[in-house]
């Protein structure tokens, strides 16, 4: 059986953090930024983790990390 490929989109957006959790950026930071105030701007600079509920399709686009 060949091996897997990772998903590359995937691979770009996501990092696996030492305990096996998924990092992911913020939404909504990349443009139309005038509107929105300062504290929910540097709120959406902080990494977060993916939720519970996507984790297992996440992984599976990355099945080698």
């Amino acid at each position: 059986m060949p091996k897997m490929k990772s998903h590359r989109g995937a691979m770009k957006r996501f990092r696996v953090t030492g305990t096996k959790k998924i990092k992911r950026k913020k939404a909504f930071a990349s443009h139309i930024l005038e509107k929105k105030s300062p504290k929910r701007k540097r709120n959406l600079r902080k990494a977060t983790l993916v939720h519970d509920s996507d984790y297992k399709r996440i992984k599976k686009l990355m099945p080698y990390m």
